[in-house]
């Protein structure tokens, strides 16, 4: 906690809204954020995990507004945004980091119920979620998509979630065009293997977790507080001269298309 308060308040009266932000990598960067000064806006599709995340948070002090929110759901997304302009006024930060891996199936025999879950949560609950609080962003406002170092070579298990991945990078360029008018800032970080509640599968099995390990030239596995402080870079105006681009926090694992 002590490098993160060390950096500053670059937040200060900034208001973020961080999805699928109660617990590991998501949870990370609501409490980076916040340590650095803004409100953030946490959320969950369980109650009990928003209470939970918002307990801890207002522990330390952090100014949070806990919102259930299933990112798949219109009315959800409504009144997140509706629920933050109504207590903060505006939107200065965007995290978009909610997805799933509902199976590990291989491409073709994944049901199509799976692909379009996939593709609801993980790309177009980004745009729809951003569509949404575009009109309350003022210029100088920073959009960071939430990649993976997958999206660059999708391989088995994960095969189609990294599919999905790849479609957040070019999304990213895509909507940094579009928002750039507007002043406003959109970039993408893309985490390596962080041993979280979503990826304990990846990294529970020492033989998986040492193969693992060895891909990265530093030899260790990301963590959430790694993940935290890119996003924490890319959402400030430390670079506000950067749109548009992916930053990949994965330890020097290979990341070209």
């Amino acid at each position: 906690m002590k490098s993160e308060m060390m950096i500053g308040r670059r937040f200060e009266g900034k208001v973020a809204i961080v999805t699928g932000s109660t617990q590991g990598i998501g949870f990370g960067i609501a409490h980076r954020l916040g340590s650095e000064g803004a409100a953030v806006v946490i959320s969950s599709r369980r109650q009990k995990n928003v209470d939970e995340a918002v307990e801890k948070l207002k522990s330390e002090g952090i100014d949070v507004l806990g919102v259930v929110c299933h990112v798949s759901n219109a009315q959800q997304r409504k009144t997140m945004i509706d629920t933050t302009v109504k207590k903060y006024g505006k939107i200065d930060v965007v995290v978009s980091n909610v997805a799933v891996n509902p199976s590990n199936d291989p491409i073709l025999k994944t049901k199509e119920s799976v692909l379009d879950k996939l593709w609801e949560t993980n790309v177009k609950a980004s745009i729809l979620i951003l569509k949404d609080a575009a009109p309350y962003m003022p210029k100088g406002s920073s959009v960071v998509l939430i990649s993976s170092v997958t999206g660059y070579c999708p391989e088995a298990p994960m095969s189609m979630y990294g599919v999905t991945k790849t479609a957040i990078l070019g999304l990213t360029k895509a909507l940094a065009e579009e928002m750039a008018p507007n002043q406003i800032r959109v970039n993408c970080v893309a985490p390596g293997i962080v041993p979280t509640q979503f990826a304990s599968f990846l990294a529970t099995d020492e033989k998986v977790r040492k193969a693992l390990v060895n891909r990265t030239l530093l030899k260790r596995l990301g963590t959430s507080q790694d993940m935290a402080s890119a996003a924490a870079f890319l959402a400030s105006d430390e670079s506000s001269y950067i749109t548009g681009e992916t930053l990949v926090v994965a330890g020097g694992v290979r990341s070209r298309l």
